[in-house]
């Protein structure tokens, strides 16, 4: 009888012991459906510089030439108001931008030709100089392929006004930059004849 009790003791602490580890070590697997993980497509790809261009060839030069002006205001501008010393993740950030700028650029073609040029000449964004340089020699590659005119890049801040004066920080206004106000609209319009590559 005593060897029962024992036995049946061993059995129930065995039982216990198992519970007890199965519910602290063991960890509940992922859940299986596909619903309720994170979709795919919302996950941040490792390598940016390698999407394909998602928007449709546009068709209306108008439409077209008037997206390359205000394209390039935004991107001198943007480019002109990045940190002179950005930290290693604003770096990565601008980086990242510019190749997904490249893949959802409205105009599929303009794209197509902008990714050929940063294959050539990936970003520089150790600075705002250089990635203010780095823009306009972009700028200047799509004037070459359009039979533009060469652009000036050391003229830049008097086209395109990246409004450092305004933010109150002392010595915005600096590197080349335009910061007061001076009517350029006609040369402007001379500069921002260019769109992005046909």
């Amino acid at each position: 009888m005593a060897n029962r009790q024992i036995t049946r003791r061993i059995l129930i602490g065995a039982a216990i012991a198992t519970v007890l580890l199965v519910f602290f070590h063991i960890r509940p697997q992922a859940p299986s459906s596909r619903i309720v993980r994170a979709p795919s497509h919302l996950q941040t790809p490792t390598d940016v510089t390698q999407g394909e261009v998602i928007m449709p060839r546009l068709g209306n030069d108008t439409a077209k030439a008037e997206l390359g002006r205000a394209t390039w205001k935004y991107f001198h501008t943007m480019l002109a108001r990045y940190p002179e010393k950005p930290t290693k993740e604003q770096q990565e950030t601008l980086r990242t931008y510019i190749y997904l700028f490249a893949q959802l650029y409205p105009c599929g073609e303009c794209a197509t030709h902008f990714q050929g040029h940063l294959a050539k000449y990936p970003p520089q964004v150790s600075s705002r100089n250089a990635a203010a340089g780095w823009g306009c020699f972009m700028h200047n590659e799509v004037n070459a392929m359009l039979e533009k005119p060469e652009f000036d890049c050391n003229k830049i801040g008097d086209f395109y006004d990246c409004g450092c004066a305004d933010d109150g920080t002392p010595g915005n206004g600096k590197d080349g930059l335009r910061s007061g106000n001076q009517d350029t609209s006609r040369e402007i319009a001379d500069v921002n004849d260019v769109v992005l590559p046909v």
